[in-house]
């Protein structure tokens, strides 16, 4: 059974450019064995992240992930059982949220993703995928 899972987590630190291409590094070498894509969002000191594969493989990914140094108030806003991926080009892609991003600035300036629905948070997603804004696939 193939899941679909949505999170939202604060950073720890600043976000860098190292802490981002350090997750981003894990996720391209550890995701492809094991069939999760995704898409991993970042700004404004969150994390947002979609994770798609079979339930066990997710499961530990997330488990993994709710207990990573780097971020902290980890909070699930999602999982669904899914027969399609979504995001299934992508052993990890890259969205960043930048307050420069015109996106971010005019469209969802209040956006708080820990008072939102998880619906309301996909499509969010859906959004910054559909306007083309600044996705980023590094091959690691």
């Amino acid at each position: 059974m193939q899941i679909r899972v949505l999170y939202v987590s604060r950073a720890v630190g600043p976000i860098t450019t190292t802490v981002t291409a350090s997750i981003l590094a894990a996720a391209q070498s550890h995701n492809p064995g094991h069939g999760i894509t995704g898409v991993l969002c970042q700004g404004d000191g969150l994390f947002l992240q979609v994770l798609e594969g079979e339930r066990s493989a997710v499961n530990q990914l997330y488990a993994r992930i709710m207990v990573d140094r780097r971020h902290k108030d980890v909070e699930l806003l999602m999982l669904e059982e899914i027969t399609e991926r979504r995001f299934g080009n992508w052993s990890m892609a890259h969205v960043d949220l930048s307050d420069l991003d015109p996106m971010v600035q005019m469209k969802h300036p209040e956006f708080d993703p820990y008072s939102a629905t998880g619906r309301h948070v996909m499509l969010l997603f859906e959004e910054l995928l559909a306007s083309g804004a600044r996705i980023n696939t590094p091959t690691f």
